[in-house]
């Protein structure tokens, strides 16, 4: 199938139509707003867990990826970790999974990803730059919050989509939650990708991907959550990407500037950063954002290409890891 005949929205509709028919098994709660959008609570009241995180990483990849829950060695730690794969690391990742669509309204606020954005595009130079668009008249969301959107956001969501309200659906997964945590940490191919494409690489040209990293141990404070998940990949994921289209001494050079150990902000704790950073995103070295390690097949001519390395003692820190 070409790729843009690829639909996010309706590869995405069957794996949320499998979480709605299933709720008790994947631990979440499901409700109508009274315009008629599904809210789907992963983990503000709900259970939620590693079954919701990882169906919820594939619903944000749009249908086109997949992920396992698997547990890891770190050194001498051991940790939960997902495993995340897609043939179609373009549109899945910068096209879907891709966390950038910023919504607030009075006092909520929530960064939202998944297939929706393929409809909305907020971002319309990154659609051409992959290559890709997407119609439906259904769509799903991922909301990273804590609390329910009101009903002037996803009356919002809707138009943005130009979908009716009927037909959204919003899974809301805090990052203080371990279904939060899991598909933060399912969002490794996504990361390096993105880093990819700031230094150089063209994200047509990436054919496939893998990529795995821990996944953090939830905390009720979102500060600690949000650091912790950060950390798992900053300083624990590590991802591969089979490239065509480029020289080995091209490769060679881009992959030493896409792992987080490239940014003048690699050594600390996330939450040490986002602090002498003013809780400023914006004043963050964003070459920090990627994979700890990256490594590239060169599919003209077979050579393998890595950088980067973990770091587990930064991660023993941001967990709060003691030996009992």
């Amino acid at each position: 199938m070409p790729a843009t005949k690829l639909s996010v929205n309706k590869e995405a509709k069957k794996l949320l139509n499998k979480l709605l028919a299933h709720t008790n098994e994947y631990g979440v709660v499901t409700k109508k707003t009274k315009q008629g959008a599904t809210l789907i609570d992963a983990g503000i009241k709900a259970k939620g867990g590693f079954q919701a995180g990882k169906i919820i990483t594939e619903i944000c990849l749009g249908g086109l990826g997949k992920a396992s829950v698997h547990t890891a060695q770190y050194e001498d730690t051991f940790l939960p970790s997902i495993l995340v794969y897609t043939d179609h690391p373009a549109i899945s990742t910068m096209g879907s999974q891709f966390a950038d669509w910023q919504i607030k309204h009075d006092d909520f606020s929530a960064i939202g990803s998944g297939p929706a954005r393929a409809l909305a595009r907020k971002d319309p130079r990154l659609y051409q730059k992959i290559d890709y668009e997407d119609k439906a008249d259904t769509t799903v969301m991922v909301l990273e919050t804590g609390t329910e959107p009101p009903e002037p956001v996803i009356k919002e969501i809707a138009a943005s989509c130009q979908i009716p309200i009927k037909g959204l659906s919003l899974i809301l997964a805090p990052t203080t939650s371990l279904a939060g945590s899991t598909q933060v940490s399912g969002r490794i191919v996504e990361t390096g990708i993105h880093k990819l494409m700031k230094i150089g690489i063209d994200p047509k040209k990436v054919t496939t991907a893998i990529g795995t990293a821990p996944i953090a141990p939830a905390h009720p404070k979102f500060i600690v959550a949000m650091g912790r998940t950060n950390d798992a990949i900053l300083y624990a994921g590590r991802a591969h990407y089979n490239i065509a289209g480029y020289s080995d001494g091209e490769l060679k050079q881009i992959v030493r500037k896409a792992p987080s150990s490239a940014s003048k902000c690699y050594g600390q704790p996330f939450q040490q950063i986002f602090k002498k950073a003013s809780y400023d995103f914006y004043k963050i070295d964003p070459n920090l954002f990627a994979p700890a390690t990256v490594s590239v097949c060169n599919l003209d001519t077979g050579n393998v290409f890595e950088a980067g390395t973990t770091n587990v003692e930064i991660l023993k820190r941001s967990i709060g890891l003691k030996v009992a």
